[in-house]
């Protein structure tokens, strides 16, 4: 193997919780409330998929239809699915719903995974170029820049930027060839088997794993270093 793609959300960092969600739009636009009601819109929103990154909804309402289906090609159309999810909920001020869309977007919202700067930083040295290829609706630089993981990828490819989103392969093709590699020696490493696994279809082999709380998930990126041979190491 001479590359390996990373999704990003449920790979490599998980979004925040939606309580930890909500208390930092509440802190944002100076509401408070009492810990009852706290609790009961917390779970409302959870209920409605309003977190991007979170559940995704049981039911998307017919009026948000379009704007769900084409939320990871279009960044007005991102914001608008989630923030119209978001208004399914009644919120003490309407601010709200806009401080919560701009907080899903800071890195603060996000965690990488216990294993994810070591298996980064392992493939750096072992001469592995890294992409990363996400479904998503917005810029996902800066969270990588914050957590100190941005050094360890050469490339990213996003679906809104290119307006195509996995497991349509055009969007793997993409990152292969930004980053001059073969896709049949591309490593893709996600946790959506229909989404990443479209990967297999212009030749990458694909490996998974679960998208599970950061703290439930020390070490899975790690056999991704087992899965690279042999022959790839530098020699001692």
């Amino acid at each position: 193997m001479t590359a390996v793609l990373f999704d990003f959300s449920g790979t490599l960092c998980r979004a925040e919780s939606t309580e930890s969600w909500l208390r930092a739009a509440l802190t944002a636009t100076g509401t408070t409330l009492s810990e009852p009601r706290f609790s009961d819109m917390a779970d409302a929103l959870e209920v409605v998929g309003a977190l991007p990154g979170g559940a995704e909804p049981k039911v998307v309402p017919e009026e948000l239809a379009e704007a769900w289906a084409e939320r990871d090609i279009d960044a007005a159309a991102h914001r608008a699915a989630y923030t119209g999810l978001s208004r399914q909920v009644p919120l003490p001020v309407d601010d709200l719903h806009d401080a919560l869309y701009e907080r899903h977007m800071a890195p603060a919202a996000w965690a990488p995974y216990p294993d994810a700067a070591q298996v980064l930083k392992e493939l750096r040295q072992r001469g592995i170029t890294v992409g990363i290829v996400s479904n998503i609706g917005w810029d996902l630089r800066p969270v990588f820049r914050e957590h100190g993981l941005d050094p360890y990828v050469d490339a990213y490819v996003l679906s809104y930027e290119h307006r195509v989103r996995k497991p349509d392969p055009r969007l793997f093709a993409v990152a292969c060839a930004e980053l001059g590699v073969e896709p049949g020696r591309t490593l893709m490493v996600g946790d959506n088997r229909t989404a990443d696994g479209g990967a297999a279809a212009i030749g990458c082999r694909v490996h998974f794993v679960d998208h599970l709380p950061v703290d439930a998930r020390p070490d899975a990126l790690l056999p991704v270093l087992d899965l690279l041979p042999e022959a790839e190491l530098p020699s001692a």
